[in-house]
């Protein structure tokens, strides 16, 4: 089958769509330059059905390649007869292909294989046969005795392991028992004896029992981990109504042959010891990639909002690195990032220097004009918020936020934080770190491998190459959609820009380093190894803010820079007009011009034209900026203060399968519950939430919350 019309029917969009990103993917162009310059080409396929397409073109490559190497295999045997062949080509998955293959497969060592050897395949056909021969079993069996056969019973035991697995590998039963399975099979987990789990963490599992069709994500992985800490064992159930009856038609038990009885354990062994163990483990692996899928997807969703959260410009921050007994690191930074001074106070046990602490903290925030204070929330994170209330209340201009510190201790000990902070010690760079992700979260935040930035569950569980492909993907699409500026951004961030990679990213800064900054995107081609394809990639992404071309600085590629002047020119457009004036200018000039008509007249395609005239208005966008601004706080809550029917204000700091961790201000988060999360409200970490509080249990510092009827 024609592979775009197969991926086109299963992501609902048109075959000439899929063919055109095909084209465009095979051409080595990349996934944000296709959904932002190609518009036209794929009729407005986004980066979500971009990727799609491209897994969905990998796992039918792959598919291919294992189909012609069946094929070859069979082929090469003298095994491919016409039927297989035409069954092979019809088959349109892996598991399918696999079924076909089954019985023709090369084998190593089994029962089966060692009774051919022994040349009782002659009697396992009387028994496949159900022949109604007559004479005694006994003398039928003599005749296959051997110096390797020496008994009549290892005759028929033999005869019966190669009926058995002829059985197992048939096809056609395979794939009809699996069907029925993966509908209605039962999962059971049940505890080890002499399993050690003093906290109770697989308690849920003890005696737990499912319905394959019904388990969620989350307890798949939970139940595996279990099982591979030896806490748990695991089965899959199938029904004998669901097994027996498929095998019986095609394996037919006559009372009337004197083999109906080694037919009938011969199907006992088939479906206990080699079909169903098979089929079980067939449904675990797939229910296994479905739960991996899922939390990888999650896990991709919270890292976005977790980078899409909103800068908060033009405040000198002051942030603290909380710690009891190695101190509190604190870093002052401006606007800018710049870091300013960095000490480090001892207000918690055991030193409890509380006074001489705040003292010193009022002095920097007096001496360094600070506006806000920026905590992280790990260890001795609740203390720390009661001091910065405390100081707060003596200055009612002054906010603070509790900030994200997950991955920070990795950034502080990594190559790159070395080379940015080369004069500051391992300890004081995570508080400099908390501060710079408040100034620009998605600058700070790329400088760190996902997995250590806390969003997701079960992360260590999954396909680590997958998990990893799909976080570096959405790390990607958020930094293209942002933008980078070539003059400022480190080659963490350049690394992630479409076409770009992390050797070009560090070219681009040390040429910067060297030469002084860019003056426009053209002189990008300066650097050693930026040729003209990866131009053509990238340059759309990166900003030359305060260049001399003001288009430079926007997200219009340079290829449609000849347009967008003619555009300017037409519609007596400055860059120099506030946003309003802009506008007016543009809807000037669509009054004198339909889209349609201007989309001609510049010979360019209507969604280009659209993106200019966006840009025109807006220069630049960033699409935080839309989103609200994380909450900052004055005061501190304690879980003793909270009440039933309590309406607060939150951040979203985890959302997983069962609900989402919200941030109110008290030390423990509180869980929404998916229960208590009304249809189609999508939750994202990063995302202010109004939460009411329905229970509270002081004894484990729990707190139950459900979204409010405003949010």
């Amino acid at each position: 089958m024609d592979p775009a019309i197969q991926i086109a029917k299963q992501l609902g969009i048109s075959s000439k769509q899929v063919a055109a990103a095909t084209e465009l993917l095979d051409a080595d162009n990349t996934i944000p330059f296709i959904a932002r310059y190609r518009k036209e080409r794929t009729a407005g396929l986004d980066e979500e059905q971009l990727r799609s397409i491209s897994n969905q073109l990998r796992s039918f490559r792959s598919l291919e390649q294992r189909r012609r190497t069946v094929l070859r295999s069979l082929q090469s045997r003298d095994m491919l007869t016409p039927q297989l062949e035409a069954a092979l080509h019809a088959a349109d998955t892996l598991t399918q292909i696999e079924d076909l293959y089954q019985p023709h497969k090369p084998k190593r060592k089994t029962r089966a294989s060692v009774a051919r050897e022994n040349g009782l395949a002659p009697l396992a056909d009387l028994i496949l046969n159900q022949a109604t021969i007559k004479g005694d079993l006994s003398s039928i069996a003599h005749r296959y005795l051997s110096s390797n056969v020496q008994t009549v019973d290892e005759a028929w035991l033999g005869a019966r392991d190669i009926v058995a697995e002829t059985i197992s590998d048939h096809s056609a039963i395979r794939a009809s028992i699996r069907e029925r399975a993966v509908r209605r099979a039962t999962l059971v987990s049940r505890v080890k004896p002499k399993a050690h789990d003093p906290q109770q963490v697989y308690r849920l599992y003890y005696e737990f029992t499912i319905r394959v069709d019904r388990i969620r994500p989350h307890q798949v992985l939970a139940i595996n981990r279990g099982e591979k800490e030896k806490m748990v064992t695991v089965g899959i159930l199938i029904p004998e109504r669901d097994w027996r009856t498929l095998v019986a038609e095609h394996f037919i038990i006559k009372p009337e042959s004197p083999f109906a009885e080694h037919m009938q354990l011969a199907i006992d062994d088939a479906a206990h010891r080699l079909l169903l163990p098979a089929i079980g483990r067939n449904i675990r692996r797939h229910l296994t990639e479905a739960a991996e899928e899922h939390a990888t997807t999650v896990f991709a969703q919270n890292l976005r909002g977790l980078l899409l959260q909103p800068p908060i410009t033009d405040h000198t921050i002051l942030a603290i690195d909380p710690g009891f007994r190695s101190g509190s690191k604190v870093a002052v930074v401006d606007q800018n990032g710049k870091v300013l001074q960095c000490t480090t106070i001892y207000p918690h046990p055991p030193q409890k220097e509380r006074g001489k602490s705040i003292a010193l903290l009022e002095n920097l925030i007096k001496c360094y004009e600070v506006s806000l204070l920026a905590i992280g929330n790990g260890t001795a994170s609740r203390e720390t918020e009661l001091l910065a209330a405390d100081m707060i209340s003596l200055n009612q201009n002054m906010r603070y936020l509790i900030v994200n510190e997950a991955g920070a201790s990795v950034y502080s000990a990594s190559t790159l934080a070395r080379s940015e902070l080369p004069d500051l010690d391992v300890s004081l760079r995570g508080a400099v770190s908390i501060a710079r992700r408040v100034i620009d979260p998605l600058a700070e935040f790329v400088k760190i491998d996902p997995q250590s930035l806390g969003v997701g569950m079960y992360q260590h569980d999954i396909d680590q190459r997958r998990l990893t492909e799909v976080l570096m993907g959405v790390v990607e699409s958020v930094v293209n959609q942002v933008g980078a500026d070539a003059n400022t951004a480190s080659a963490a961030l350049l690394s992630y820009v479409s076409g770009i990679g992390p050797k070009l990213a560090e070219r681009i800064v040390a040429y910067r380093d060297e030469h002084g900054s860019y003056e426009n995107r053209t002189s990008l081609l300066n650097v050693p190894g930026f040729g003209s394809k990866t131009f053509q990639q990238a340059a759309g992404f990166i900003r030359i803010n305060s260049g001399k071309n003001p288009l430079d600085s926007s997200a219009i590629h340079p290829e449609s820079y000849l347009a967008a002047q003619e555009i300017i020119n037409l519609s007596k457009y400055s860059f120099d007009l506030d946003m309003k004036e802009k506008q007016q200018c543009i809807d000037t000039l669509l009054s004198h011009y339909n889209v349609d008509d201007l989309a001609s007249k510049l010979d360019i395609g209507i969604p280009t034209l659209l993106d200019i005239l966006q840009q025109l208005v807006e220069p630049g966008r960033d699409p935080r900026r839309e989103l609200p601004q994380p909450l900052l706080r004055s005061d501190i809550l304690k879980i003793e203060d909270l009440a039933v029917g309590m309406v607060l204000y939150g951040t979203i700091r985890n959302v997983v399968d069962f609900g989402a961790f919200v941030d109110i201000g008290v030390k423990n988060d509180g869980l929404v519950h998916r229960s208590e999360i009304p249809l189609g409200v999508k939750l994202a970490v990063g995302q202010n939430l109004r939460v009411e509080v329905v229970n509270i249990d002081l004894e484990r510092s729990r707190i139950g919350l459900k979204v409010s009827a405003e949010s």
